[in-house]
């Protein structure tokens, strides 16, 4: 029996046709052929004969490991061990040498074994792939947005119709799932604040989530407020470019994500969002994750909120506000028990901010004006008057997947970039980096463009800067 065939006798029975999930359906009776194990202390090493003579069936979703058929040797704790569909009990030709040895020296028996399966047996991709038509088999969705215990899903108009199995097989594969929903409107399509519609099928009505990210928690109504457990990634590895000690401005919030990371790495962070809920909700996170020494959170406009920040942060550093800040280095070998060393350092608030974060990818670009003129006045902050360099600014936006070069897609976002700061901004401009963080769909990505604040948008005469954009 080829492996195909080997795989396609322990795949559940089709349904084409189910729309309501019937598990009673997914039933499946296979005869076998399973080694009786006559003395369990030879277990593990008849076990691993028979398995590197390809003896024993080894599925993965099947434990090959059974307790024995006859109730009276199960109830003594004897087991058997299920071999592959070719071999038959009752046909010695089909053993292996391996096997006809062991049952020569009569450690096993070969017995016949009926293996069922039932819908507890399968995994999402075999239930799922049972029921979907043949040209739906291919990306169906066995994957989802986990946010807390609610699965975000997308569905494409073709998957509508089977929308309620597809969130039934998840809620019960998955047993920290109690809430599937699934997003009926673009992000952000009736309301400024990133919210989207959206519909339970399946599972508790109740998206009030606590979401644990490393060794970070946050809690919030997710449908009051962004969030996308996809970008974890992103967060992690942008915060990780930042220094301790240093400040870094975070215009478009949410719950925190950037901003509490980077607290918990003592790195200043001033978080702003305009969504009140957002703003409830970051103020929790930063309690909860005991960063209120560095992060401060704010519910401001995010176009003038860049201004407000670099005013705010220069007279927090000349009132010499510091925190105190105790880390344990990693140390060599292993230290005595009660000597792991502590440092401490006192860290002030740094005079400027060494980045700007502006994760609003479909409007984020359109509030770069706000960086015209914000520092004009303050030119002996930065190089040559110090060794400061002007900040990082990281700003997300979405580029359409088309016919189009990348080299022209990337050409075009600079374009719009370079419109709004005043100043050249080109892709080969020394520190520029045009990241692709995730597809968001076959035809829309989503980057991250980092580039170095020019010091022509910075300071900017107060009266050209004065119309810096619209309201955000």
């Amino acid at each position: 029996m080829s492996p195909t065939e080997t795989h396609a006798m322990f795949r559940p029975p089709i349904n084409r046709t189910m729309r309501v999930l019937d598990r009673a359906f997914f039933h499946k009776e296979i005869p076998l052929s399973a080694a009786r194990f006559n003395n369990n202390r030879l277990i593990a090493q008849l076990r691993t004969d028979l398995d590197r003579s390809g003896t024993s069936l080894l599925l993965g979703r099947v434990k090959p490991l059974r307790p024995d058929p006859d109730p009276y040797l199960a109830a003594q704790g004897r087991k058997c061990y299920l071999l592959k569909p070719e071999i038959k009990h009752d046909d010695a030709s089909t053993w292996t040498s391996v096997l006809q040895q062991r049952v020569h020296n009569k450690e096993v028996e070969v017995i016949p074994y009926e293996l069922t399966l039932d819908y507890d047996s399968w995994s999402t991709d075999d239930i799922l792939g049972a029921i979907l038509p043949d040209d739906l088999r291919e990306g169906f969705p066995s994957g989802y947005n986990p946010t807390g215990h609610v699965a975000h899903l997308n569905l494409r108009r073709e998957y509508r119709p089977y929308k309620s199995v597809i969130a039934n097989v998840l809620l019960d594969k998955n047993p920290y799932i109690k809430t599937v929903i699934n997003k009926t409107e673009d992000v952000g399509a009736n309301s400024e604040f990133r919210t989207f519609g959206y519909e339970v099928l399946a599972g508790e009505p109740n998206v009030d989530v606590e979401v644990k990210v490393e060794n970070l928690v946050f809690h919030f109504d997710y449908s009051k407020v962004y969030w996308n457990s996809r970008l974890s990634t992103e967060h992690r590895e942008l915060v990780e470019r930042f220094q301790t000690g240093e400040a870094v401005c975070d215009v478009m919030a949410g719950v925190g994500p950037f901003a509490v990371r980077a607290g918990k790495r003592g790195i200043f962070a001033w978080a702003n969002d305009l969504n009140p809920d957002c703003y409830t909700y970051l103020q929790e996170a930063i309690q909860r994750n005991k960063v209120e020494k560095f992060v401060r959170a704010f519910n401001e406009d995010g176009h003038t909120f860049i201004y407000r920040a670099v005013q705010d942060l220069l007279r927090a550093s000349r009132a010499n506000e510091s925190v105190r800040w105790s880390t344990k280095p990693v140390v060599r070998g292993t230290p005595q028990k009660g000597k792991t060393p502590t440092v401490t350092e006192t860290l002030r608030v740094p005079p400027t901010f060494s980045h700007f974060i502006m994760n609003l990818p479909a409007s984020a670009i359109s509030f770069l004006g706000g960086f015209r003129g914000v520092y004009r006045g303050h030119e002996e902050l930065f190089e040559p008057h110090t060794t400061q360099k002007l900040p990082m600014v990281h700003v997300y936006c979405f580029l359409p997947v088309d016919d189009t070069s990348e080299p022209a897609r990337h050409a075009d976002v600079c374009r719009q970039i370079s419109e709004l700061l005043h100043a050249d901004v080109q892709p080969d401009t020394p520190e520029m980096e045009i990241h692709d963080v995730r597809d968001v769909s076959r035809t829309k990505h989503m980057y991250r463009v980092s580039f170095r604040l020019p010091a022509s948008t910075a300071f900017e005469s107060t009266d050209a800067a004065s119309d810096r954009g619209p309201r955000g």
